[in-house]
């Protein structure tokens, strides 16, 4: 009798294994950090189908500020980046968080304000419109979340001789949250605010505001895609993860980027083929 309690035991125990193999077995998902604009967007609602239908590899989405991205990548909570602050890319990997960054998209930022645009700002010179909204203090909306949008911001201001920290008023509103909450804010106020242009395309609720500048070269928005260190985290599914490295980066990938468009127009535009840093 005790040995077939022990037969029965051991069997059960075998079994209960053997169940939980296959649920690991077919936990094909990773955890992709990134910026709020290829969320807001609608461009992950639009690429993950097509390579979950490939691949069988489910994504799931951490949508943050690019700062706040790469924070959680440096945590080791997240498989692979997909941001848009190269700076800030090339020092998380010269700290040794990332394997190797590739460029896989490029749109522009946009300058949005009110149709009445009261600073008189509407053109393409980005630098001489700054300059104007802080001479004649009209409202403008900082996102203030050390997202990509918010580092280009900062870095425009510079560009303009124009030391932010130092020269805001009242009329400098930095909100700390993300795109669509800038958008809104700047539509409440009658103000300004820098936009990237895939979001600002997919946004619904414009209200007065309309792009006033854009076309500047310093607009340039560039997007890249990296690969967490799996040597300094062992949790971070290297083949899965460079799997979809790979696919964004390849013919493919960059096919798919190309056709997502709103209303016929393009939101972003492949340029992997430029050499990965």
């Amino acid at each position: 009798m005790p040995n077939r309690f022990l037969s029965f035991a051991t069997a059960l125990c075998v079994g209960a294994v053997a169940a939980c193999v296959p649920a690991i077995a077919v936990d094909r998902s990773i955890v992709v950090a990134s910026t709020t604009s290829t969320q807001d967007s609608g461009l992950f609602g639009y690429l993950l189908p097509i390579f979950k239908a490939k691949t069988g590899i489910e994504v799931k989405v951490i949508a943050q500020g690019t700062g706040q991205a790469l924070d959680t990548a440096r945590r080791g909570d997240a498989d692979v980046v997909f941001v848009h602050a190269k700076s800030q890319e090339e020092k998380f990997l010269a700290e040794g968080f990332g394997v190797k960054r590739f460029d896989v998209m490029y749109n522009d930022f946009v300058l949005i304000g009110p149709k009445g645009d009261p600073a008189g700002v509407k053109g393409n010179d980005i630098e001489t419109a700054l300059k104007t909204i802080q001479a004649k203090g009209t409202p403008f909306v900082s996102r203030g979340d050390r997202s990509g949008t918010h580092a280009a911001e900062l870095a425009l201001w510079k560009q303009a001789g124009i030391d932010i920290a130092a020269g805001k008023g009242p009329w400098y509103r930095e909100i700390g949250q993300g795109m669509g909450a800038a958008l809104n804010a700047a539509s409440g106020m009658n103000g300004y605010v820098l936009s990237d242009r895939g979001t600002w395309i997919s946004f619904k609720n414009r209200g007065d505001l309309q792009i006033v500048v854009e076309g500047d070269k310093r607009l340039f928005n560039q997007y890249g895609v990296m690969l967490v260190n799996p040597e300094k985290y062992p949790s971070v599914k290297k083949e899965l993860g460079q799997a979809f490295v790979d696919w964004l980066i390849s013919p493919e990938g960059q096919a798919a980027i190309a056709g997502y468009k709103i209303d016929g127009e393009q939101l972003f535009f492949p340029d992997a083929e430029k050499k990965g840093a």
